[in-house]
């Protein structure tokens, strides 16, 4: 946000005078939300990844859990399962950020 607030767009929505808060969310908020968005989305495939560690070390049932068993007990059918539903929730979260992004930042075009 402190990078945003010195670019000359911000300093112009000002001067228009438009009102502070709508200057900051509305100016400031959206373009610095771009990059947020943009590591958030990296991160959705480490935290399914970091699942498989907190369930084990925890006991607690879940996709993480099941593909440790399936992978112990040799049992592939699930395994696949297991990570074809993780690939999956990985697609549609890394959708999901790219249209946020076009919603954030107009130059952005979804086509």
């Amino acid at each position: 946000m402190l990078e945003v607030q010195s670019q000359d767009f911000m300093r112009t929505a000002a001067a228009k005078g438009l009102h502070p808060v709508t200057v900051q969310f509305r100016h400031a908020l959206r373009n610095a939300l771009i990059p947020v968005t943009t590591v958030a989305g990296i991160h959705i495939g480490n935290l399914l990844g970091g699942a498989v560690v907190v369930e084990t070390v925890f006991g607690w049932p879940g996709m993480g859990r099941l593909a440790l068993e399936a992978v112990v007990g040799r049992d592939f059918n699930v395994l696949l399962g297991v990570l074809l539903m993780s690939s999956f929730l990985v697609i549609v979260a890394n959708a999901c950020v790219d249209l946020l992004q076009a919603w954030l930042d107009p130059r952005i075009q979804v086509s």
